[in-house]
């Protein structure tokens, strides 16, 4: 039987972002919860189906190995022979004293659905509970979603920060390089968990403020340089603002020659310039675009002396 379209059983474009995808599984998992619906065996069907949909496209990596390959099923990495994590970065994983952190790189590593799948550990995570009136107890307390926005300095420097969640002081390590999106989860730190049950989990999504200069892809810079048309045609050098992760304001300068008679929209690569790579010394790389300006209004002496260069063509 054809796999069904995740984005049609969601009932959401492909362009849907983050937020529409989680509100939209959300009010499908509510309306088809077996525990409030009459047909009880249709509605698990469909319920494991929104589930399945759900787990798939909420998460970056997945998503993008399901919109290039039409599946979500591990083996499907790209390259012969590579099995799920075969040639790709997943999710890591580490540790920062008594909490534990998750986080997605670039990669698309992911486990299948195997007949271990189970929609109501989904369905947990999002609302807290697994069923509603009681006829399904909660395995742990509630989790508890949160979002904490930084500035793009620290996405490339880092940062340290405590929070109170429930009483319990947190030391948050936000790693250099994190991206905007990415979520840090720590175990034990959500809702106290009812008669005994452990706690929940809490999950901090990192949005990050977006910088006047950079533009971000992946790992990877994109800074736009304006020089004048005399800089373009004789060639000169200027200075190229860059990510530096031991800047206290995250940013420094770089020099760049532009060679003689370059033309507009001329892209140049300078290698190792851009972010940090997620737990690596390495970096990605910057890549500077030039606008050349043309002047609006010349004075006399200007434009007898382009008169005369024009003869000269």
């Amino acid at each position: 039987m054809a796999q069904r379209d995740y984005y049609e059983i969601l009932g959401i474009s492909k362009n849907a972002s983050g937020e529409e995808i989680k509100a939209a599984y959300k009010r499908l998992a509510k309306e088809h919860h077996p525990d409030v619906a009459k047909d009880k065996t249709a509605a698990e069907a469909k319920f494991k189906e929104i589930n399945e949909a759900y787990q798939v496209l909420s998460d970056p990596q997945k998503r993008k190995m399901y919109d290039t390959y039409g599946t979500a099923q591990p083996g499907y990495g790209g390259f012969p022979g590579e099995g799920p994590f075969g040639g790709f970065g997943g999710q890591r994983a580490g540790q920062w004293g008594p909490f534990t952190y998750t986080y997605s790189t670039g990669g698309q590593g992911f486990e299948g659905f195997g007949e271990d799948f189970d929609p109501f550990d989904i369905f947990e995570q999002v609302f807290g509970f697994r069923g509603f009136g009681g006829s399904r107890r909660p395995r742990k307390g509630k989790n508890l979603d949160y979002e904490m926005t930084i500035s793009f300095a620290d996405s490339v420097r880092g940062r340290e920060e405590e929070i109170n969640i429930n009483g319990k002081r947190l030391k948050i390590k936000i790693p250099a390089g994190i991206r905007d999106g990415n979520e840090l989860r720590f175990e034990g730190y959500g809702e106290e968990g009812p008669s005994g049950l452990p706690p929940g989990d809490l999950h901090i999504t990192i949005r990050i403020y977006p910088h006047k200069v950079f533009q971000r892809h992946g790992d990877d810079i994109y800074v736009t340089k304006e020089v004048s048309f005399v800089q373009a045609i004789l060639g000169d050098e200027v200075e190229i603002p860059v990510v530096d992760p031991l800047s206290g304001a995250g940013e420094s300068v770089t020099r760049m020659r532009v060679p003689q008679g370059t033309q507009p929209g001329t892209e140049f690569r300078i290698k190792g310039k851009g972010m940090p790579r997620l737990r690596s010394t390495q970096r990605g790389d910057m890549f500077v675009r030039l606008f050349v300006i043309i002047p609006q209004k010349l004075s006399k002496e200007q434009k007898k002396l382009l008169e005369e260069y024009r003869k000269l063509l």
